[in-house]
């Protein structure tokens, strides 16, 4: 028999629900069938799978150490993380690779941080999440540091992990939000699927921009070159993915004849929505190699060492939250300094150029 006793992070969810992170490799008639057998317990009484899990509730399998292996990924007995060799591929990642991430990936830095939260800064050049296998992203990075802090959270690893919220691009820096616990997580979904947290981006893109403006339009997706398009038209013939809506804001800081600092805010939140949105109008971002123009990009290369575009997630606020969970961060902003190459661009290409100075 295994047993495991539900904490804070497991509560609230269907015991079914639980179960397919428990188990993940077992399918869900495998489960099922289990419960009706009384296989799978809920406090030593049958269960149906529909119920409510609460702090405290202790779930119990009864199955041979052999069987528990093969569908948990996980040596028999355990309930953590461990670096060990599984029957079958396990979906899990060691202890060792959110260390790797963790020593690995440089230059992030904590924003802000309570028990239900972690805001970081991700530099340029680090994925928010894995790519392909063998990737290392903010994601492991974010666990790695969080074991670091606390290596009793190892325990809860097979069941609920620290997560991020919201994703940028590999060569955009800025502020990702993350959730330390379940209530964390819920809370900033649903403020991000609601559009109660403001996101506000720092953009230096080519030619001049004289006036604000919130431009919307349709954005399509092509997920096979990993690339979108933008148009005024909502119909696309011969797109595998419905055209999206999107919103996007923009106020000029310093304008000269080349160049454009924007403050940008993102209303809607889709892949490549603010560089696509801005090339789409004739001003794509300086050093964008997918969006921008080549020439431009060529010469800051060249000039400045620049191979990614000019793009910071600067600024975030979140709405007012009079208690409970989220309330930290009630009414807050936290600003993401610019990259010390932003800055030195952002004076080079815009405050010189506009003194007159080449």
């Amino acid at each position: 028999m295994q047993s495991v006793t539900i904490g804070a992070n497991q509560a609230g969810q269907r015991l079914d629900k639980f179960l397919h992170k428990y188990l993940p490799l077992a399918g869900s008639g495998f489960l099922y069938k289990m419960l009706r057998k009384k296989n799978i317990t809920l406090n030593g009484k049958k269960a149906e799978g529909k119920e409510i899990l609460f702090p405290g509730d202790e779930v119990c399998t009864f199955f041979s150490d052999e069987t528990f292996a093969k569908f948990s990924g996980r040596a028999p007995g355990r309930d953590t993380c461990t670096d060990r060799q599984p029957a079958r591929k396990s979906p899990f990642l060691t202890e060792k690779e959110y260390e790797k991430a963790y020593e690995k990936l440089q230059g992030i830095s904590i924003l802000y941080e309570d028990e239900d939260f972690l805001i970081l800064n991700k530099p340029a050049g680090i994925l928010t999440q894995k790519a392909a296998h063998g990737d290392l992203s903010l994601s492991e990075w974010m666990v790695g540091y969080l074991l670091a802090e606390n290596p009793a959270l190892t325990d809860e690893l097979t069941t609920f992990r620290p997560a991020l919220c919201n994703r940028l691009d590999r060569n955009t820096s800025g502020i990702v939000l993350g959730g330390k616990s379940l209530a964390g997580l819920q809370f900033l979904n649903r403020c991000i699927k609601e559009r109660a947290v403001r996101k506000y981006y720092r953009a230096i893109c080519v030619g001049a921009l004289m006036e604000s403006a919130a431009i919307q339009g349709y954005l399509i997706k092509d997920s096979r070159n990993n690339q979108v398009s933008v148009s005024d038209e909502p119909e696309c013939r011969n797109q595998a993915e419905k055209p999206a809506l999107i919103h996007t804001a923009y106020s000029p800081v310093t304008v000269t004849e080349d160049y454009t600092l924007l403050e940008v805010e993102l209303i809607t939140g889709k892949s490549h929505q603010i560089r696509a949105h801005l090339a789409s109008i004739g001003h794509p971002l300086a050093g964008d190699a997918k969006y921008g123009l080549e020439s431009v990009n060529r010469d800051l290369k060249r000039r400045y060492g620049l191979t990614h575009q000019l793009l910071h997630a600067c600024r975030v606020t979140f709405p007012e939250i009079a208690s409970g969970v989220g309330s930290s961060l009630s009414g807050r902003t936290v600003i993401a300094p610019s990259p010390n190459l932003f800055m030195r661009l952002e004076k080079e290409l815009l405050e010189n150029l506009k003194n007159g100075r080449k």
